[in-house]
């Protein structure tokens, strides 16, 4: 048995993909039998996703970065509360996720007397902060004795800044909660096929293209429904105006939607679309859409395509280009055979994907590097 620590960045009470994708391996760390705890800044302390323990250090701040709002601790006590933490807790192995994201992956970093092992979720076209920050990334990369890339674009991505031997260990998907057959939400279910989009309502993530492709998507099959989930205030308004005035009555922009409910609603979306225009390293919502039976129409962007073959799961399309995205909707809603063999190849991808192994790949690696340090 091992004790854990993992490490975010990041606000655990604000769901995002690293923050589920820390809580899956600590859920399912637990369950092999190891001691698993959780240091993150967190806004409500009240949040779990699973049973797991977790360690408030600091409180997160909204920060605009990379196209989008990370929610990091900035302050001058950090290093301090994580050396007490790491002095009380003597974790064997210390797991950071985005390990050079201030504050307070880099204070435990520096402060940590374990085995460290960073996980590096991210991937951008560039990055000035790392740009400028390259000789101090080679220090402290040093005391990094793991480094995890959850694909190969974000192996490429950080490699610009830090030269090192990554494992490329994916992201996982819970196939025991997205699944093909089970509830879906009836107030979405009649003569309509759904088009869903999931995620934050953010530049990069394509909603504009997404509701402009739409817009020629009616001319041809008009009778589609537009669904839109997600958080996003700033832009919400924006995209709502929009889609009133090309879509009509054809688009619906749902509340907060409950992890809970989320897998009714791929179940309910005869396609999901993802028109990223970049920033994706990965693609976890691909992987639930997927997993849940339905068939993909994503941005042919590296870390979409990582997990998406066109023509197998799903379709891709060129990014910045509703005509494209156009295209390969009214392709899939024109045939329902092709929705159905693509959504039956879709869950057999997912499934290779499922956090059971996705776990058991960093346990061996954290088993790996430590072997390799006592030798």
């Amino acid at each position: 048995m091992m004790k854990i620590g993992l490490v975010s960045p990041y606000d655990y009470s604000h769901p995002g993909g690293v923050i589920y994708h820390i809580s899956y391996l600590a859920h399912h760390f637990h369950m092999m039998g190891h001691s698993v705890k959780i240091i993150a800044p967190v806004r409500r302390k009240s949040v779990r996703y699973f049973d797991e323990e977790v360690t408030a250090v600091g409180r997160p701040i909204p920060i605009p970065y990379g196209g989008t709002t990370a929610r990091i601790a900035l302050s001058p006590w950090l290093p301090y509360q994580v050396r007490r933490v790491l002095d009380r807790e003597e974790f064997q192995i210390i797991h950071l996720h985005e390990p050079f994201i201030p504050m307070l992956c880099l204070s435990t970093l520096i402060e940590s007397k374990s085995i460290n092992v960073g996980t590096f979720h991210a991937c951008h076209e560039k990055s000035s902060m790392y740009w400028l920050n390259r000789s101090t990334m080679r220090k402290l990369g040093a005391k990094l004795h793991g480094k995890i890339t959850v694909s190969k674009p974000a192996r490429d991505y950080i490699s610009k800044y830090l030269t090192a031997d990554y494992r490329i260990i994916p992201n996982g998907v819970d196939i025991h909660l997205f699944y093909p057959d089970g509830p879906i939400m009836d107030e979405f279910k009649d003569d309509r096929l759904n088009i869903l989009f999931v995620g934050r309502l953010e530049e990069r993530k394509g909603v504009g293209d997404l509701i402009r492709a739409c817009s020629l998507v009616k001319k041809d099959f008009p009778n589609f429904r537009l669904i839109i989930a997600g958080p996003g205030l700033m832009l919400r308004l924006q995209y709502k105006t929009m889609a009133k005035m090309l879509l009509n009555d054809r688009a619906v922009f749902t509340h907060y939607v409950t992890f809970d409910d989320l897998p009714k609603l791929y179940r309910t979306a005869d396609i999901f679309c993802a028109p990223a225009t970049g920033g994706e390293s990965f693609g976890m919502v691909l992987l639930e859409a997927m997993a849940s039976g339905t068939p993909v129409v994503a941005t042919d962007i590296p870390g979409y395509a990582s997990v998406v073959t066109h023509g197998q799961e799903g379709l891709l399309a060129r990014p910045h280009n509703p005509r494209s995205v156009a295209d390969c909707l009214l392709k899939l809603l024109n045939d329902k055979q092709l929705r159905l063999s693509m959504a039956e190849r879709g869950v057999a991808t997912a499934n290779k994907y499922c956090w059971e192994n996705v776990s058991r790949q960093v346990v061996d690696y954290y088993t790996s590097i430590s072997s390799n340090l006592k030798g």
